[in-house]
């Protein structure tokens, strides 16, 4: 598992993950933490299949965060109970060497909501995409560029490009 340092190092040099807001706030010691982009509400069923050739990846409705006081920079998603569709800010960008996983922060743990991650293939290239899970009876508000997930990065034999659906997400 990559450290702190040598995760500075690859972004850096081989722009391991770009646009974040922050790089000293969002490395951590053995990791790096993702920040929420857009937030999608599921409006569709979806289809997996065996070979995804009969794939259906379910339609969602972008949310839109609403700001506190007008003079505010940024809003807050207030997220009922439910599951949600959430896309990073940040762009990842592994080499063919390093796979990343994905963990929900603590703070978010705290609040009553949880994250899911696939596993993040070496060669992968693009913005994160994650399932949100809002569990507090109550619901949870979250602001906008809030650090929801932290991503380790694990060093693997070097392995073929990634060349699933999701390369390269806007």
């Amino acid at each position: 598992m990559l450290n702190k340092k040598e995760i500075k190092q690859l972004i850096k040099e081989k722009s391991l993950i770009e646009n974040f807001i922050n790089l000293d706030k969002q490395l951590a010691p053995n990791g790096f933490d993702l920040t929420v982009g857009n937030i999608f509400e599921f409006e569709s069923a979806g289809d997996v299949d065996f070979s995804n050739s009969e794939r259906v990846v379910p339609q969602g409705k972008e949310l839109t965060p609403e700001k506190r006081k007008q003079e505010d920079k940024y809003g807050w998603w207030k997220l009922p109970q439910g599951a949600y569709k959430v896309r990073t800010n940040e762009a990842v960008n592994l080499p063919n060497n390093l796979a990343a996983l994905g963990f929900t922060r603590t703070s978010l743990l705290r609040m009553g909501a949880l994250t899911q991650n696939g596993v993040w293939d070496a060669g992968f290239k693009g913005k994160g995409e994650f399932i949100l899970v809002v569990s507090n009876s109550k619901g949870i508000n979250i602001k906008q560029n809030a650090r929801v997930v932290q991503l380790i990065f694990i060093g693997v034999e070097e392995t073929e490009e990634y060349q699933g659906i999701y390369k390269n997400l806007k």
